[in-house]
């Protein structure tokens, strides 16, 4: 099948921190038998709000994911997993969303550089016509396997995302009058974002650093090594599957970027939480109504675990419209879209 350069392509992002490259491989052949979709697989959105005239280069995009992008699909579950309370959203213009920050996630911070006038709706909030635009089934505490976060409450795993996902296909061939016309709405462009340098973080700094600053090598080592091999995945899928556009986001690589040169993003520290309890704010995360750091500006995290708005701009932009040849693989979502 031709590929053909259009508004008829769809952005379909997964952020699952966890996701093994065997299970991303199976989750993509699921996707890819059904109709096309833009899908954008990243590790670590509608509320009306105009990002501002740009020219729309998707008609529509799909988020799977964790904490890292959802944006509140477990504000009304029985989950420890939640963010649906001040100060989480202080910078937000709606406040509490559920989104795991002060304002934006990447996932919003990409669907607004792809042209969209507002956020993409949670799964649990999409009704009518808003799944035509897409769909955010992001989960807080979700991986790809089942029992993962189970410690903390309910959760839309990975694999109950992909069915939620199964269910909304069926919904827009139903709005759309046949399964053709949602068939030329939807394309097959997919975005595997890899994990980021998760021993940087202020929770495992806290707990697994010795001096609270340097990061833990040995989670690095094996985030670097997921990370070869989904990369590798790519290639693969991209050589075995002649309809479909895959590409690679070296998370890892960009964010350490964020840490080893804070300076020149606007940072001054990286090793600390702005809101949070305990050594570097990151024994216990963000609490309701806590009072976060007042100097919230100069901190590359929000919580123990989930970065700022700025970082996610920062990070965002870089995913979008690589700076750096190692930033993507083999090109960046801007040309993918282009496609």
């Amino acid at each position: 099948m031709r590929k053909q350069a259009s508004i008829d392509s769809t952005l379909v992002t997964f952020s699952l921190s966890s996701m093994a490259a065997s299970i991303v491989k199976s989750a993509v052949h699921k996707l890819c038998w059904q109709w096309q979709a833009l899908v954008l697989i990243a590790l670590h959105l509608c509320y009306c709000h105009n990002f501002g005239a740009i020219a729309q280069e998707v008609p529509c995009c799909f988020i799977f994911g964790d904490s890292l992008v959802d944006n509140g699909n477990n504000n009304h579950i029985l989950s420890l997993a939640r963010a649906d309370y001040p100060p989480y959203g202080i910078d937000f213009p709606a406040g509490p969303s559920g989104r795991f920050s002060n304002g934006k996630t990447t996932a919003d911070v990409i669907t607004e550089l792809l042209g969209f006038d507002d956020y993409i709706p949670p799964y649990s909030a999409a009704t009518g016509k808003d799944v035509l635009k897409g769909v955010n089934y992001a989960s807080a505490a979700a991986g790809i396997r089942d029992d993962t976060g189970r410690h903390l409450g309910e959760r839309i795993s990975f694999s109950g995302q992909v069915r939620n996902h199964q269910e909304t296909v069926s919904r827009i061939a139903e709005l759309m009058g046949s399964e053709e016309a949602a068939a030329k709405h939807l394309s097959k462009k997919f975005v595997l974002i890899g994990v980021g340098p998760v021993g940087c973080s202020p929770s495992e700094l806290t707990y697994h650093s010795l001096d609270g600053r340097t990061c833990v090598q040995r989670i690095n080592s094996a985030n670097q090594i997921f990370n070869d091999k989904l990369r590798s995945l790519v290639a693969r899928l991209n050589r075995n599957v002649s309809d479909a556009n895959f590409v690679f986001i070296n998370a890892y690589g960009i964010v350490q970027d964020l840490i080893d040169n804070p300076g020149g993003h606007g940072f001054q520290v990286t090793n600390e939480a702005c809101c949070g309890v305990g050594r570097n704010n990151g024994q216990i995360t963000c609490l309701p109504l806590q009072a976060p750091c007042e100097n919230r500006d100069q901190y590359l995290f929000w919580d123990a675990f989930h970065p700022k708005e700025a970082a996610n701009r920062a990070v965002g932009r870089r995913f979008y419209k690589a700076q750096s040849p190692s930033d993507t693989y083999p090109f960046d979502i801007h040309r993918l879209a282009q496609l």
